[in-house]
């Protein structure tokens, strides 16, 4: 998702995951899934397979782990910044774990080309040595809206063919 943010002194952009489900959804799914894993195990259970049950407890477990990091992983937000002369970049979930502030006129947009048509490409702020991952969550329609407005803005982009690794 790219989010056009009110700012005084430039343009600012919210980078986030899609969200398909809120926690609150995750969690009613996640409960769904614990309710016929544990109709399943009672009746495995007066079958007279009792290992069932401790299984299914894992398995509920190990599933309620992936929601959770699922969840967590879409909660990753970055912030991109524009000023006058300068371009600022802060990572973080629910808060600001990283930032860099980089001379806008020094700072290029590089993309790499996918190696197959249905994945995305990958973006990279570059200041002199310093290379910078840009919004890895983000899917194909999000790229080529973030690119528009970094073009807009007059970010320089520059396109970089997929080197093989064979």
């Amino acid at each position: 998702m790219v989010q056009q943010l009110p700012n005084e002194s430039g343009i600012r952009l919210l980078l986030a995951p899609n969200r398909s489900l809120s926690w609150r959804g995750n969690v009613r799914i996640w409960l769904v899934l614990c309710a016929v894993s544990l109709l399943i195990s009672i009746g495995m259970l007066t079958a007279g397979a009792w290992v069932v049950l401790p299984f299914a407890g894992l398995e509920v477990l190990a599933v309620g782990a992936g929601f959770y990091y699922t969840a967590r992983q879409c909660q990753r937000q970055e912030v991109l910044t524009f000023s006058d002369n300068n371009l600022r970049l802060e990572k973080g979930v629910n808060h600001i774990e990283a930032s860099w502030d980089l001379p806008r006129h020094y700072t290029r947009l590089k993309m790499t080309e996918p190696r197959h048509v249905w994945t995305p490409r990958r973006l990279f702020l570059v200041c002199r040595d310093l290379e910078i991952p840009l919004a890895p969550f983000l899917n194909l329609d999000d790229i080529k809206a973030l690119t528009r407005i970094l073009e807009r803005e007059g970010l320089r982009i520059q396109h970089q063919p997929v080197t093989s690794v064979f």
